[in-house]
């Protein structure tokens, strides 16, 4: 598969599966704009993506911030000429509930989750149907179809994506974009250093990192089979867990 003349955007691509991600479709040929909060990372990613002969462009941010978010987007168009791939990867945890977790807590975890999401999505819509084509891959979890009342504000914002990327996917499909959703079991990643308790940050990095887990680029795969089917084709949703049941280790 080409995606020669393709331009991407993903965000989260500091780490895990957004940095999984933007080195996939580098190599593919896209040219990749890599949004983050962390600049150092952002700029050694591209250094690598242009050492393979790839086009990369970083654009620091949190997409938490509306601003920050939907500048990710216009700089893209900007500079690297158009967006037919975006892929929403900024994502946080936090373990507690109602009870136990402040407000505060809950909105950080639903802001970069969720808002993060909706506001990429809002920004890059228009010039993809400009363009008459896109395709929008959010990035949520198992947790985004069962509740885990240990991870309260986590499961809340991955329900969230859940609902606005099967409503975005009605809206937005008869002007020739696809959006899909990947909801990805135990995969290896820095989800955990997001986590304040320090013995739930503990107990999730051990479980990310059992022998078993996916890597993150096993995910990246399956954003490169959905982005690369006829475009008359749109794969909904993929659940993609471990082979072997990683919660009985």
């Amino acid at each position: 598969m080409s995606l020669g003349g393709k331009v991407a955007l993903v965000t989260g691509a500091s780490s895990g599966i957004g940095e999984a991600a933007a080195l996939a479709l580098a190599a593919a040929g896209a040219a990749v704009a890599v949004s983050g909060r962390r600049r150092e990372r952002l700029d050694a990613l591209v250094a690598k993506i242009e050492a393979a002969g790839g086009r990369a462009l970083a654009l620091p941010g949190d997409v938490a911030v509306e601003a920050d978010a939907t500048r990710s987007v216009e700089d893209t168009v900007a500079q690297l000429g158009r967006i037919d791939i975006l892929i929403n990867s900024a994502g946080v945890n936090e373990a507690g509930g109602v009870e136990s977790l402040t407000l505060d807590q809950w909105r950080r975890v639903i802001d970069i989750n969720l808002y993060g999401t909706l506001y990429t999505c809002k920004a890059a819509v228009p010039h993809m149907k400009a363009q008459g084509a896109g395709d929008i891959v959010n990035i949520s979890s198992t947790s985004g179809r069962r509740a885990a009342g240990l991870f309260g504000p986590y499961s809340t914002s991955k329900f969230g994506v859940t609902g606005l990327t099967e409503g975005l996917r009605q809206e937005v499909g008869q002007a020739g974009i696809r959006v899909s959703i990947i909801e990805p079991g135990a995969t290896e990643s820095e989800i955990a250093d997001s986590i304040t308790d320090p013995t739930w940050r503990d107990a999730i990095k051990a479980h990310v990192s059992k022998d078993g887990v996916m890597k993150t680029s096993d995910i990246a795969d399956a954003i490169l089979f959905i982005v690369g089917l006829p475009r008359r084709a749109n794969v909904s949703t993929i659940l993609i867990r471990p082979t072997i049941d990683t919660a009985a280790m």
